[in-house]
């Protein structure tokens, strides 16, 4: 299998997440190749056949006009390698988080319409305030960093008491994090990068609307903070339960009865690794919930 057919067959087979970073990655490499040829044949006028700078978001509306697509084309867009390593490492950690709980497909739109609310902040930014009104017509965007910080908000708020660990600090919570992002963010917007700090909020601020409108649509709200999915296994069942039935249960079919729920249990959660919650049957959602507040 050679090299291109090897590649086709890991995109066909990789869920979203993976295709995401493969993407980025592919381009990244593909961009730096021609970067690398440009500069050894010393090509006359060489920025005319440099992919950059027809795949960047221009902060210019006249040059918008041309170049319509970047604003799609900028968020799969690297020109150096730590950029994309620290905007691949936080997509993979907090994308396996959100494909766990809100699911995969989503993750894709959470990725692109990140990047795009992240460019149009980009864009109003540097036409509405003065201070950018000398680099408005050089100034591009490139990144995915605005979708990556999507994906982070959205799940740090989706479930905003779980925790990470970080090295030399220990467990934090989600939200925290991507609340001491949003206030780096906005700091730091006075600095050299102002366009990527500026869009970097835009994909926060989607990120938050997104999972708002999604809990506040589906009801997540109660239920998630009221529920904590690695207690349900370990929780053994009180007899309680079972009580009113207790005389009339043997002890083998208490015990299958018990089995029985448990796997259902199973078959539940992996629906929700999968597809997210909102996937779910109301049946399976009332067996989910019950289960949870068994005491």
């Amino acid at each position: 299998m050679n090299l291109i057919s090897l590649l086709k067959y890991k995109l066909k087979s990789a869920n979203n997440l993976e295709k995401i970073i493969f993407i980025n990655i592919i381009v990244f490499v593909v961009v730096n190749i021609v970067k690398v040829v440009l500069f050894l044949i010393q090509v006359r006028d060489a920025g005319l056949y440099y992919p950059v700078n027809y795949l960047s978001l221009p902060a210019s509306l006249n040059q918008l006009k041309v170049l319509p697509y970047t604003i799609f084309t900028y968020m799969f867009l690297h020109e150096d390698f730590l950029h994309v390593l620290f905007n691949m490492i936080w997509l993979y950690w907090f994308g396996k988080l959100f494909v766990s709980y809100i699911g995969a497909r989503k993750l894709l739109w959470v990725y692109i319409f990140g990047g795009i609310v992240g460019g149009l902040f980009y864009i109003l930014a540097f036409n509405i305030f003065p201070v950018f009104k000398s680099s408005l017509e050089v100034s591009k965007a490139l990144g995915a960093s605005a979708s990556v910080i999507a994906i982070v908000v959205a799940i740090a708020f989706y479930i905003p008491n779980n925790k990470i660990n970080l090295m030399f600090i220990g467990e934090v919570k989600l939200k925290y994090i991507a609340l001491f992002t949003i206030l780096i963010d906005f700091l730091s917007i006075a600095g050299n990068n102002s366009g990527g700090h500026i869009a970097h909020l835009g994909g926060a601020f989607f990120g938050f609307i997104y999972v708002f409108s999604l809990k506040k649509i589906s009801g997540y709200n109660n239920f998630f903070s009221s529920i904590k999915f690695s207690k349900i296994f370990k929780r053994k069942p009180k007899m309680k339960t079972v009580y009113n039935n207790a005389k009339t249960m043997t002890d083998s079919e208490y015990n299958f009865e018990k089995a029985k729920q448990q796997k259902n249990i199973d078959k539940i959660l992996d629906k929700i690794s999968k597809s997210g919650y909102e996937s779910l049957t109301k049946t399976e959602k009332e067996i989910l919930f019950n289960s949870s507040n068994k005491k």
